[in-house]
């Protein structure tokens, strides 16, 4: 995994907007056969990449231009998802103002009601298309040959968060139907992983879900629930580079309240005990900005990397790359330059059709986050 050597490099949590043609297919709008869509996909990561290029990202990805949703998608790589569509989760904080909440609901529709209640797991988890991420590694080498770009990432859900999201009617208990995810999901991670492509952990449970799942537990009880999350990350990855993974850290990518967020200091210690070697996390968020601080107290392993996030993804305020800049020092003098990128909070598109920010703006704010990683740059490896 790339380190910021000289400059501060720039990278994003994953999601972007999708090109027209594959909001209209996600949609249902636009009816394509399997060889057709495999195009859209094609084409649509890559006119992502050279975005992403274009706008100076430094560590690219797909977009997850083919996936109707970052942790979703698995119902179309895995078995036993089958059950009738049952929502899992609850989002505690908007609950406690309803006005918010049905402002919400309204704006967002059908397309949040189809993420937060998938079909349920009526039955054997197991691999149904193992070469699903293989076309995902072979568009995103393809859009990236010969472009120059530093690195390359692609995102696979958690076991937790596809726990968190489908509904478990098949397994015992929680124990054994992360155990089922993680030996499942251990074939996509270790593709991804032998490609020389980074793997980025998408593990969202091990923050939102303390108010969207795990809201009538005790904080340590969901500390328990995160530690065993972690520990069944482990366990898919044992096989893998520790430095050739990042996990994404998220406390819900939406506008609401979040005052019933879990504090950063809470849980830092188990996120810090998944061997992945790369954490992605809000950073710019009114409700997080201030959890830089942190990290003067914690001590962080040597070989972690941070990426925080510097830009918002629910906003559509275009951060000044003053901004930026400053975010990204603060972030440096904790933990060293040479272990920050810049990064954003979350994906400006966490499903096909949710995004609460204007593509074009999206864009936007990929180019100031450069703009400030240059401006950050300039000033921290000018004090050597």
């Amino acid at each position: 995994m790339q380190r910021s050597s000289e400059r501060i490099l720039v990278t994003h949590t994953g999601s972007l907007p999708r090109t027209p043609e594959m909001r209209a297919v996600f949609a249902g709008e636009r009816q394509v056969d399997a060889a057709e869509r495999a195009e859209l996909v094609r084409s649509g990561v890559a006119d992502v990449v050279r975005r992403q290029l274009d706008a100076g990202v430094d560590v690219v990805n797909d977009g997850e231009t083919g996936k109707e949703s970052y942790s979703t998608y698995v119902r179309e790589r895995l078995t036993g998802f089958d059950g009738e569509p049952e929502s899992v989760l609850s989002l505690a904080d908007l609950n406690a103002y309803p006005g918010a909440r049905d402002k919400f609901m309204q704006v967002t529709g059908n397309d949040v009601a189809e993420v937060l209640g998938p079909p349920a797991c009526s039955g054997p988890i197991a691999v149904a298309d193992p070469d699903a991420v293989d076309a995902d590694i072979r568009n995103l080498r393809a859009a990236a040959e010969g472009t120059g770009a530093t690195e390359l990432f692609l995102s696979a859900a958690s076991p937790g968060v596809i726990a968190s999201f489908f509904a478990n009617h098949h397994y015992p208990n929680r124990e054994a139907y992360l155990l089922a995810l993680a030996e499942a999901m251990r074939h996509e991670y270790e593709a991804i992983a032998a490609s020389g492509i980074i793997l980025q952990l998408d593990c969202p449970d091990l923050a939102m879900c303390r108010h969207v799942l795990f809201d009538q537990l005790s904080l340590e009880e969901f500390r328990s629930q995160a530690r065993l999350a972690v520990e069944m990350i482990n366990h898919a990855t044992a096989n893998i580079d520790p430095d050739r993974m990042r996990i994404h850290l998220c406390w819900g990518n939406y506008e609401g309240p979040h005052h019933l967020d879990v504090a950063l200091a809470d849980i830092i210690d188990v996120v810090l005990r998944a061997r992945p070697n790369g954490i992605v996390l809000e950073g710019a968020n009114p409700r997080h900005e201030h959890e830089w601080q942190v990290f003067t107290d914690v001590e962080v392993p040597e070989g972690k990397v941070l990426m925080p996030g510097v830009v918002d993804s629910t906003s559509n305020y275009i951060e000044h790359p003053e901004l930026i800049a400053q975010r990204l020092t603060r972030y440096a003098d904790a933990v060293g330059a040479e272990n920050v990128l810049a990064a954003t909070d979350c994906g400006f598109a966490t499903g096909a059709r949710m995004s609460a920010v204007d593509p074009d703006i999206a864009w936007a704010k990929l180019r100031a986050m450069a703009e400030g990683a240059r401006i950050a740059s300039q000033r921290l490896y000018s004090r050597v």
